[in-house]
């Protein structure tokens, strides 16, 4: 390109910040000026611990076999560390205590390094003080490593004998001191965040501080920066972001910018991200310098500003294995190998005097089993053996527990009571007065869900935090917040808003962060916005919470805790906003696409099925809990009048609107209607001539196809016979598969109207018109109905 001249280039503006509410420090500049809280025998201590932790993660990819990620779990190891016996507030033998520092990995695939660290601070502590041990089940044993990458169903003998946890491929709370599932494209991020939201909002000022380890490469993803702004517009002060900056990822060693080299990936650094989302950052330029890691720990915790703070720590990706860089992200030296040898036992043998396993048969699992163990034994005996690193452990984590005890952390004046929501009082079969629609009247599902949020917020004194993806007001979200504190949380200026500013339009970090939330326990956290937008974009984080309630309960017993997620302005009567707003799809990303009991939809017809729908979903203590509420004013039905099932009966998923009898004759067969646009004009226009006609027809509603599946065999054979699937037709305002289970002939099948059945997208318009193109419009309904009813009268005569 030609040269811009220079009269030009002296035009160019170097003032683009503004003024920031963050303070940038670098740590050289400053670490005279900081007490450090360790002196030089707690320093070489702690060079002992990261000295085993880095062969630990050596023999665990080794033995694994060859699997894991070590080069990211070495390069963050003093990070780690420095935060375990330097500066976190915490109970070891409580790991489930919520008023405790936090350490999230955001950076799953650290998950090898996150194994190291906890079992070996057990091991330490067994070896020091076992009287300090939590019970087992809420240990990571020594011997638990075992279980590394290794399934439930493993059956070599000594994952048998000493009962080992399995240990998943990234982090789940399936080990103690682990919140979330993480490890899914920056989901963890936005998800510590809410963890913290969550803690901020429950403590007040003496919230817990929510440590968050991640890399450079695990901010590349764009849900990162939507928390990240997030996080610091709303003041989430005890947020620390530890950025492990090691330039190495899968498949580049230069992700970011550095040094006037542009990055493979991306052209900004940590440093320069965090400080224009107005993130206090702390530059470590030496990550391995124990002194300066410390200090910037300290630093952050003593608190710069009503700011989040990172900590950028410049490192090494595979520091001291032997394999550097990128190759050592998820791959390492080959089992038993020379290098392995020479990189990894041979140093440890050197210190300490206790030779590793050389293996003559590494053919089987037993065998390679056989090697792990045998390795874990001689580290173990020179733990034992060399004490001082025990002791030094047991010390650093009593002075932990003394200090927390010290802090007398207690929920804030005023802070949520989320028991309230299941102590029974408020039940699906109760309609709240306030909630009860006059029939005639004009209202909106998303109105009325927002409104029936309101209730449960002022019911449990604000447990609800609710955002929407710059749509608050539009999908009624807003609603949730009425009554308890006007605008938008802020830790330092509104810390009782009940309504959460995610960045705008950012579906991606919004599901995250009210993940976050509900996971402390405390809150539900509710997202919202348009269902063709929502379903596809928080899929990923409701699968991963999803995940972590279910290993939470499996290590806790405790019930999940569910986060909301609105599917709003949901269905083609959207219509105006055309065929990439509305959207019949989104249901189909959903329904019955989670393990049972991990995830439950909701679809009401019309307003009065909300509160049932609603409370009864809850009650069933899902992980996620996504209703589908439509955009336009309906007419509330009287149900009574119109001769169909009370909008209670919404509450069994499935439920039968309009009884048929198969024993009178004619018989016309079975109709299954799901989506809101399809139950409002089959029960106000197409009922009514069904009826003229003499039609016997029984009619199901799919309010909710996992209530249903809650519910025990023998009922739902009650309610719908498998006599009536192998006759019925369907009506879906969704697509087809979300309604095949209760379609179960080719010829019903066949039969089953839905927006797609033209083979094309439908267009925009008044949401009449848009029915009549998609064939679901109450004429068309009418048609298809009859011409069902007479093949049914036909082939049963």
């Amino acid at each position: 390109m030609t040269a811009l001249p220079d009269k030009i280039v002296r035009l160019a503006r170097t003032d683009v910040f503004g003024p920031r509410r963050a303070r940038l420090f670098r740590i050289k500049d400053v670490l005279e000026h900081i007490e450090l809280p360790l002196e030089d025998q707690g320093l070489a201590a702690l060079e002992t611990i990261d000295f085993v932790y880095r062969t630990l993660c050596g023999v665990l990819y080794n033995c694994a076999p060859t699997s894991g990620h070590p080069g990211g779990s070495i390069s963050s190891g003093r990070i780690v560390s420095s935060l375990f016996y330097g500066t976190m507030d915490y109970d070891f033998s409580q790991p489930r205590e919520e008023a405790a520092d936090m350490l999230v990995y955001a950076a799953g695939h650290k998950a090898l390094g996150l194994y190291a660290m906890w079992a070996l601070r057990n091991e330490l502590i067994r070896i020091g003080a076992p009287q300090l041990l939590a019970q087992e089940r809420m240990q990571l044993r020594w011997e638990d490593l075992l279980g590394f990458r290794r399934n439930r169903t493993q059956e070599t003998p000594l994952f048998k004998k000493f009962n080992c946890k399995p240990l998943d491929g990234h982090p789940t709370p399936a080990m103690p001191f682990v919140s979330l599932a993480t490890g899914a494209s920056g989901v963890g991020v936005p998800a510590a965040f809410g963890l913290a939201l969550a803690a901020l909002d429950y403590f007040g000022d003496a919230a817990p501080q929510v440590n968050v380890l991640e890399g450079e490469g695990g901010m590349t993803p764009g849900r990162v920066h939507e928390a990240l702004a997030a996080a610091a517009t709303a003041n989430l002060r005890n947020i620390v972001l530890h950025v492990d900056w090691n330039q190495a990822s899968i498949d580049s060693n230069r992700v970011c910018a550095d040094q006037g080299q542009p990055g493979d990936y991306v052209q900004w650094n940590p440093t320069e991200l965090c400080y224009t989302h107005d993130w206090n950052v702390i530059e470590v330029e030496d990550g391995f310098d124990l002194r300066q890691v410390l200090a910037a720990q300290v630093l952050a915790k003593a608190g710069i500003s009503d700011q989040p703070t990172a900590i950028v720590y410049r490192t090494i990706k595979g520091w001291h294995y032997g394999i550097e860089g990128r190759k050592s992200h998820g791959a390492g030296h080959g089992f038993c190998s020379e290098n392995y040898f020479k990189y990894v036992a041979e140093p440890f043998e050197q210190r300490f005097g206790k030779r590793f396993p050389r293996p003559t048969d590494c053919g089987s699992n037993e065998s390679i089993e056989q090697i792990f163990f045998e390795t874990l034994i001689a580290m173990r005996e020179a733990l034992e053996q060399e004490g001082a690193a025990a002791s030094f452990a047991v010390q650093r984590l009593g002075l932990s527990k003394e200090r927390l005890a010290g802090l007398a952390r207690a929920p804030r004046q005023g802070a949520p009571k989320l028991e309230a929501l299941y102590s029974g009082e408020l039940r699906a079969d109760q309609v709240p007065d306030k909630l009860v629609l006059e029939p005639g009247s004009k209202a909106t599902l998303r109105g009325a869900l927002g409104d029936a949020l309101n209730q449960l917020n002022l019911a449990t004194g604000g447990a609800l935090l609710a955002c929407a993806a710059d749509l608050a007001d539009s999908t009624s979200i807003s609603k949730a917040a009425k009554g308890l504190s006007e605008g938008f949380y802020n830790a330092a200026t509104n810390p009782t808003g009940r309504l959460v500013a995610v960045g705008g339009i950012c579906e991606d970090a919004m599901g995250g962060l009210m993940a976050g939330v509900s996971s402390f326990g405390r809150h539900i956290g509710c997202t919202s916005s348009y269902g063709a937008f929502i379903a596809a974009l928080e899929h990923i984080i409701a699968r991963l919470h999803g995940i972590g309630q279910q290993n939470m309960h499996d290590l806790t017993g405790d019930p999940f805790r569910t986060f909301i997620m609105v599917n709003a302005h949901a269905g083609i009567k959207t219509g105006e906003d055309g065929p990439t707003h509305a959207d019949p799809q989104c249901l189909q990303l959903l329904q019955e696409n989670f393990p049972r009991g991990i995830l439950i939809t909701l679809t009401p017809w019309e307003p009065q099925e909300v509160w049932p729908l609603l409370m009864a979903g809850i009650s069933a203590r899902p992980a996620v809990l996504c209703p589908f509420v439509t955009r336009p004013n309906e007419i509330v039905p009287d149900r009574a009048v119109l001769g169909v099932a009370p909008a209670s009966a919404a509450i069994k998923g499935l439920y039968k609107l309009v009884a048929g009898d198969p024993d009178v004759k004619p018989y016309h067969g079975t109709l299954v209607l799901q989506g809101s646009e399809v139950g409002i004009n089959f029960t106000f226009d197409v009922l009514p001539e069904l009826r003229k006609q003499g039609i016997n027809l029984n009619v199901y509603y799919v309010a909710s196809s996992e209530l249903f599946d809650l519910l025990p065999s023998d009922e739902q054979q009650a309610i719908f016979p498998e006599a009536r699937a192998r006759e019925a037709m369907g009506i879906t305002g969704f697509t087809l598969p979300t309604i095949y289970r209760w379609i179960s002939s080719f010829e019903g099948r066949k039969r089953t109207l839905h927006p797609f059945k033209g083979g094309r997208y439908l267009g925009s318009g008044k949401a009449e018109k848009v029915l009549e193109e998609g064939g679901l419009d109450s004429q068309s309904m009418l048609a298809a109905i009859l011409d069902y009813a007479r093949y049914i009268e036909q082939a049963s005569s």
